[in-house]
């Protein structure tokens, strides 16, 4: 591969340095002034049509970029299932665990375990979205540090560990004042360039095939690429697997994630979250249309051109990209990839230390000079777990990044289901001390179930459902070692009244 007859590393390097140096003029300007409250709320001040945009980034993060284009040629658009289900997710989330929200007047998310479960469901739930959450996000970030050293920093002979070490200092230097406030704006600014740079690519591509935009669409339409539903029961592609585990996923990845609803909980009121929680599920739908289209053009354009596919789908787009579109397609997938790696990977960042500080540290009852400490040594702490996580998988990973990103999540937010499920869903109270071991004990449970389901089910093989069977096994748990609340009927009164 020869980057010089595509594009110079120095221009490359001239374009990341800009990219960055308008991160930073946004933060300066963005964490003037800034306290721990404007770090973690944002002073409850943000346009809800700025949440809705950012969110986007956020969401869909270099996994989805790099793995979701790539994934269409094992797997076709049946992705497309996984959305339909988010859509019911985002539903869920908008009318039932937002408002429940709001009317806590929630920091952390979490917290509302506390006050329904008791103080061990609450750590627990806590814990588990820390865990979730630190391993996630930095899988994400792995691809933008994977993109930097393909791009630039091989060329200079710079080892991978220094190149995700100057990834997440960048990182670290836009967020560690202003938090959550500066993030709403500059992961607007971030979505600009993902969703620029999806349109410019998809064009390139089609260009390069000599085709206008109605053919593209019939080229694209009439491939094998484009089927989207899939109705053989025992197919992990099957309907049902994706469409209802894409709509846990949704509630799990968004509704009980500090890091996204705490974008949410920035909003002015709740009406105003509501209408950004619309329009964000609108816009998300018609960007994964448009990664599904980029990944079967993509194919289609190595079979036109007699080119032989990567090993690994994930090096798919990466590859052509550098060597086969162009210096304009290049420098849009280099920007691409960096602004949906960084939007959420940022956003994680601040929500990992709102998340410890007020779940863990007891900010609520300290002074103002204890809590900015405190955070500062938060915030470089998981900046180090971020640094070891992507070290630890760069050696161990052997699939497609988006595949592993959801099967962790499908084992990490289980517990976080079952609590919340259980405590919105029934009036018992949990017996609080037991909590701990069942939420650990559903996801090694579901592990062995997993494992063993084609020979004890018929042949039947868990896809990402098998987040239905954590939270399920969660819940009975929770169940079990229940009884009935008597305060249950008050603390809905507290609840309401708050």
């Amino acid at each position: 591969m020869n980057l010089d007859k595509i594009m110079s590393p120095t221009l490359i390097l001239i374009v990341i340095v800009i990219y960055f140096a308008a991160l930073l003029t946004i933060s300066y300007y963005t964490s003037r002034n800034a306290d721990s409250n404007a770090f973690f709320t944002a002073n409850k001040q943000s346009p809800w049509f700025l949440v809705a945009f950012g969110m986007i980034g956020t969401s869909i993060s270099g996994v989805t970029f790099i793995s979701v284009p790539g994934a269409v040629g094992a797997t076709a658009f049946s992705y497309f299932q996984i959305i339909l289900g988010h859509i019911v997710g985002y539903i869920v989330i908008g009318t039932v665990l937002m408002p429940l929200y709001y009317r806590m007047n929630l920091v952390s998310i979490y917290t509302y375990l506390e006050k329904r479960l008791g103080f061990w469901s609450y750590k627990t739930g806590a814990a588990f979205f820390l865990l979730s959450r630190t391993i996630g996000s930095s899988l994400r970030l792995y691809l933008a540090a994977a993109v930097l050293q393909l791009f630039l920093f091989d060329q200079w002979g710079i080892p991978f560990f220094v190149t995700v070490a100057i990834t997440i200092i960048l990182i670290w230097l836009y967020t560690y004042r202003g938090g959550v406030k500066t993030i709403i704006w500059t992961d607007s600014f971030q979505t600009i360039f993902l969703i620029s740079s999806l349109i410019v690519s998809v064009f390139l591509i089609s260009n390069h095939l000599g085709w206008s935009f109605g053919e593209m669409f019939s080229h694209v339409k009439d491939s094998k690429y484009s089927q989207i539903f899939f109705w053989d029961f025992k197919d992990n592609k099957y309907f049902f697997k994706h469409f209802i585990s894409g709509a846990f996923l949704a509630i799990v990845m968004t509704g009980l994630d500090q890091d996204l609803m705490q974008k949410n909980l920035t909003c002015r009121n709740i009406k105003e979250a509501q209408k950004n929680m619309f329009w964000f599920t609108v816009t998300l739908v018609f960007v994964n249309i448009m990664f599904l289209t980029l990944g079967a053009l993509l194919y289609l354009y190595c079979e036109a051109k007699g080119i032989t596919l990567p090993t690994r789908s994930d090096d798919l787009y990466p590859t052509l990209a550098l060597n086969n579109f162009g210096i304009l397609a290049g420098l849009c997938f280099l920007l691409g990839i960096i602004a949906s790696s960084y939007a959420s990977a940022d956003s994680a960042l601040a929500a990992l230390t709102t998340s410890y500080c007020i779940d863990f540290l007891d900010f609520k009852n300290k002074e103002e000079s204890v809590r900015q400490k405190q955070k500062f040594i938060v915030h470089i702490g998981f900046s180090v777990v971020f640094f070891l996580v992507i070290i630890i998988f760069k050696e161990v990973n052997s699939q497609s990044v988006i595949s592993s990103v959801l099967k962790m999540a499908s084992y990490t937010y289980g517990p976080l289901l079952g609590l919340f499920s259980f405590g919105i869903l029934t009036k018992r109270k949990v017996l609080d001390n037991v909590s701990p071991f069942i939420c650990v004990a559903a996801p090694l449970l579901t592990y062995i179930i997993s494992s063993n389901s084609e020979q004890w089910f018929r042949g039947y093989k868990f896809s990402f459902e098998i987040l239905l069977v954590n939270g399920l096994l969660c819940f009975l748990g929770l169940l079990i070692f229940s009884k009935h609340d008597e305060d249950f009927k008050s603390l809905n009164r507290d609840v309401a009244s708050s």
